[in-house]
């Protein structure tokens, strides 16, 4: 478990900024004490500084996981969201999208949400801005990028893309052997 680069650390905060935009800082300064991002096998976590310091007694070839995976470097360093990070990003998300009751188990399956599907949007959301997706009950469902802006969405036709997927709770079954 190692702190991120500096390229790192860059990448991960612009992927973050597309969901969270400056509330990124209170993921880091939390009233209940300061959290960091450590690379550990091409994964970041999310965890206190009090936790951290505990692990420095476990060797890095057993440790196997340490706090919240946010997400995962890619051979080509892109980084790629986890849906575990759903939980700490959805409080701070700065732009919206809810989803009518019927077109929930569509995106919940992995597929793009429709116009017909979408139950509200938060107002000036631009296009491919990062979005979380919301549940009419306010419960948060998973990440995407917005495919049109809020203007476009009112006349868009109803079988059109309004939202594109990129993660959802449905991930913890469909592929709960690679989660970690």
């Amino acid at each position: 478990m190692r702190p991120l680069t500096e390229e790192e650390t860059r990448v991960l905060f612009e992927k973050l900024a597309r969901y969270v935009g400056e509330n990124i800082q209170l993921l880091v300064d939390r009233p209940d004490g300061t959290y960091c991002f450590r690379l550990h096998k091409d994964r970041v976590f999310y965890l206190s500084e009090r936790l951290l310091k505990l692990a420095t007694n476990i060797p890095r070839d057993n440790l196997v996981s340490l706090g919240s995976c946010f997400g995962k470097f890619t051979k080509t360093q892109k980084f790629r969201l986890h849906i575990t990070a759903l939980d700490y990003l959805a409080p701070y998300a700065k732009y919206k999208v809810w989803v009518k009751p019927g077109a929930e188990q569509s995106f919940l399956y992995g597929n793009h949400l429709l116009k017909s599907g979408l139950g509200r949007i938060t107002e000036s959301t631009a296009q491919y801005q990062g979005v979380v997706v919301y549940s009419m009950a306010d419960v948060p469902l998973g990440f995407g990028v917005a495919a049109k802006t809020t203007q476009e969405c009112r006349k868009v036709d109803p079988m059109a893309i309004v939202v594109f997927h990129q993660a959802d709770i449905g991930e913890y079954i469909r592929h709960e052997e690679t989660l970690t």
